[in-house]
């Protein structure tokens, strides 16, 4: 057996897979949760020694004898983190996470000196929003600053696993990305934003590798601890949307990847910058070497937990429940912004139940209204990527919430596009061990031939049962509810910002 390794760390847990890359599939997998600090004043932060011990269970729990097939490793992670090292490699503070709104004073801070929201998108390519990094750096200057005179290196969280596996700071263009830190059409960091913050933040980023390039490789000291081979090659790795792009395919026109997680994206490949003026599409680069323009909504599949946990249900009980109300949950509406929102941009929002009436108020509407909130906030996405005249023939679904048949049928109808399913459910891992796979093959490793990225997601990509078709009835029940949950949303967002 021969294969690559995917890593995947996400919010709540960390992910390794084996891909045995001759066989066609995935030989073994494990899977460590991740703990969070979550306050009332938006704050979301993990440790970074959390990490280091969730990557080495992993790879505990994977048999030995695989461990030692690995060629080579590709590593995603939860964007927009911000890992403080000091010049020995140690964290100085916690990790601050996508999903932490306590930096919305930054924000405001930040766009202020740099002339405003509109100066920001010509030098960056995207505005300073609640979530990316650039504004945790300030943070960690005017909140902590003893741990900002001794920073030294700003690192993502993909980044720090690579940093474990090869003793190497490194970034890649996808990534980077979404720090805010970099300048999406030229590919490097922008040294106009970062001087913004303060003037050491430059030299605090780490060099840029190419998608194809390799980030290190495997030290002697993380050989022995994870028990898989030195010196094998690391590849560049990426953000878990970029990852996630590469483990369904979506890295050339035509296809949008939607992820329903505790975050919702939406996203496609482009060969060219796509910069939306508006700022709700992210004009992030991708990690296969073009560009993945990128909607991001912080509250996805939370507002279904809450309530299911709130009822009491699982979760077959809970979509089962939803299934008996109608298209529109018969006039309930849920903005679902538990966690503030970045689009649209309320870092203050919170979440509401609309529309209640003594006749309407049941559990199936509000179970149903909680699966349609999340699928409404991605047809903002939707709009955008039409305005901006990206074509897409089908949406590829992964995430937790890509299980539900019944989320399927909403997405299909609300977004008028096909839903289809890729196999496996890991679209982020294995996006990891396909770019380790494409490293490989560039670097010459014997017995892996060199192949284009796009070649090898066609080769080992598997997509699974037919594709969910949009109803036209409840296509058009949807527009009538997308056209009252944008109503509430226009009256009360100004509450919130």
């Amino acid at each position: 057996m021969k294969t690559v390794c995917g890593i995947d760390l996400g919010t709540q847990s960390c992910k390794v897979v084996l891909y045995d890359y001759e066989a066609k599939k995935i030989a073994a997998s494990s899977q460590e949760a991740v703990d969070m600090i979550a306050e009332n004043n938006g704050t979301r932060e993990q440790k970074a020694e959390w990490y280091e011990a969730a990557l080495a269970s992993c790879f505990a729990a994977l048999p030995e004898d695989a461990r030692k097939t690995v060629a080579a490793l590709g590593v995603s992670g939860h964007q927009h983190g911000f890992v403080p090292l000091n010049e020995q490699g140690r964290p100085l503070y916690n990790v601050k996470l996508w999903c932490d709104t306590s930096t919305a004073v930054e924000c405001t801070e930040i766009t202020h000196a740099a002339g405003g929201e509109n100066r920001i998108i010509a030098e960056a390519g995207l505005p300073m929003r609640v979530g990316y990094t650039a504004p945790k750096v300030l943070w960690l200057k005017k909140h902590k600053p003893e741990a900002f005179r001794e920073l030294r290196h700003i690192l993502l969280p993909h980044d720090y696993i690579n940093y474990l596996l090869t003793g190497r700071c490194t970034a890649e263009y996808g990534d980077a990305s979404g720090t805010a830190l970099f300048d999406v059409r030229r590919r490097e960091w922008s040294a106009a934003i970062t001087a913004l913050i303060d003037p050491k933040v430059i030299n605090c980023l780490p060099p840029l590798v190419k998608p194809e390039g390799i980030a290190g490789e495997v030290s002697a000291e993380a050989a022995a601890k994870y028990g898989i081979p030195a010196g094998i090659p690391v590849a560049a790795g990426g953000g878990d949307n970029m990852m996630g792009a590469v483990g369904t395919g979506t890295v050339k026109d035509g296809f949008l990847t939607m992820s329903l997680g505790t975050s919702g994206t939406l996203y496609g490949y482009s060969d060219t910058p796509v910069i939306d003026p508006t700022g709700d599409l992210a004009a992030f680069c991708s990690s296969t070497g073009g560009w993945l323009p990128l909607l991001c909504t912080m509250n996805c599949t939370v507002a279904s937990e809450e309530f299911r946990s709130l009822f009491g249900l699982d979760v077959k009980t809970f979509d089962a429940e939803a299934a008996k109300a109608p298209a529109g949950s018969d006039g309930i509406v849920l903005l679902p912004f538990f966690n503030g929102e970045r689009t649209p941009n309320l870092p203050n929002g919170r979440a509401s139940i609309n529309g209640i009436t003594a006749a309407n108020f049941k559990h199936e509407n509000i179970a149903r209204a909680a699966l349609e909130s999340a699928i409404f906030g991605m047809r903002i996405g939707m709009e955008g990527f039409n305005k901006l005249g990206f074509k897409a023939r089908e949406i590829r679904l992964i995430g937790g919430g890509a299980k539900s048949s019944l989320w399927q049928r909403i997405a299909a109808n609300v977004l008028k596009l096909p839903i289809r399913l890729p196999a496996g459910g890991e679209a982020a891992a294995l996006g990891g061990a396909l770019q380790a796979l494409w490293c490989a093959g560039t670097v010459g490793i014997p017995g892996i031939k060199g192949a284009s990225i796009g070649e090898l997601c066609d080769e080992h990509i598997a997509l699974e049962g037919a594709l969910v078709e949009p109803d036209p009835k409840e296509a058009a029940a949807y527009d009538e509810a997308y056209g009252v949950y944008s109503h509430y949303l226009r009256a009360l967002s100004p509450l919130y910002r």
